[in-house]
Order: structure tokens, then C-alpha cells, then sequence
């Protein structure tokens, strides 16, 4: 079975890499690349597998889950700018792909039981934009 919980955040980041020139940002990252930044109204789903438990029926309580997602994700993310505030976006690109991988990272050990698994982090950054990290692709 898998349930998901959703999360949400805002920031703001700014995509570039300090040792390329201006030009070859933009040319890389595009409109991404303003050096004054830009925001997003991030959703993240995070998908936990599992069986229910037979006592309770649940794979996870729930209450937990939100509490892990806060503080993990939304307290640490929300309202900062991630290339200055959120490490590890002070020396990594903060793409979605990065973003995302970065929570599954957060989320990993804390959501390992012998009754359920992380199974998939969904960041979407925007309505028509989202990554997806499942079980077995994370690379951090």
C-alpha cells in the first residue's frame, strides 16, 4: 500500500554556478540564472509503502509524518532564499532535481521502518514542473 502526505513551501533561489562567467550562466540556466533570484511556491508529496498496521490500520501515523515533513522540509525551507540560507545550495545548483533530492536525503532515514519505506519524494515547483525521486534513484 503507499500513502502520501503533501507539504508546502516557499523560496527563493537563484540557479548558477559562482566559477562560470555571466554569459555562460544564462546561457545554461536561462532566466534562472538572475543574480537577484526568484521564488516558487514549492509542493512536495512524500510517498511512504508499507503494510497497514492490523491494530490501527495505518502504515504510518499520519501525525508523525506531518511533524517529520516540518521539520525536515517546511521549517528549515520555507521563506529563504536556498542558495544563502539552506545548506547544501550554498555549494549545490538548488534545481528542482537538487531540491528534491535533497529532501529525500532529509527524509530517508527518518522514514525507514520494518513496516514502511520512503518510496517517492514529488517536488513540484511550479503548476506544469515537477521531479520525481523514487526508491533505488536517489543519488545522494
Amino acid at each position: 500500500m503507499f500513502v502520501t502526505r503533501k507539504a508546502e513551501f516557499s523560496a527563493s533561489h537563484v540557479c548558477r554556478i559562482r566559477s562560470l562567467t555571466e554569459a555562460e550562466n544564462l546561457e545554461l540556466f536561462g532566466p534562472e540564472a538572475n543574480a537577484n533570484g526568484h521564488g516558487h511556491n514549492y509542493i512536495v508529496e512524500v510517498t511512504l509503502e508499507g503494510d497497514p498496521d492490523p491494530v490501527s490500520g495505518m502504515v504510518m501515523d499520519l501525525k508523525e509524518l506531518k511533524d517529520i515533513l516540518n521539520e525536515e522540509i517546511v521549517g528549515p525551507m520555507d521563506h529563504r532564499f536556498l542558495n544563502y540560507e539552506v545548506p547544501p545550495f550554498d555549494r549545490v545548483v538548488p534545481t528542482a532535481e537538487n531540491v528534491a533530492n535533497e529532501i529525500w536525503r532529509r527524509l530517508a532515514n527518518r522514514l525507514r521502518s520494518p513496516a514502511a519505506k520512503l518510496a517517492r519524494v514529488r517536488l513540484f515547483e511550479g503548476p506544469d514542473l515537477y521531479v520525481d525521486v523514487v526508491s533505488g534513484d536517489e543519488t545522494a
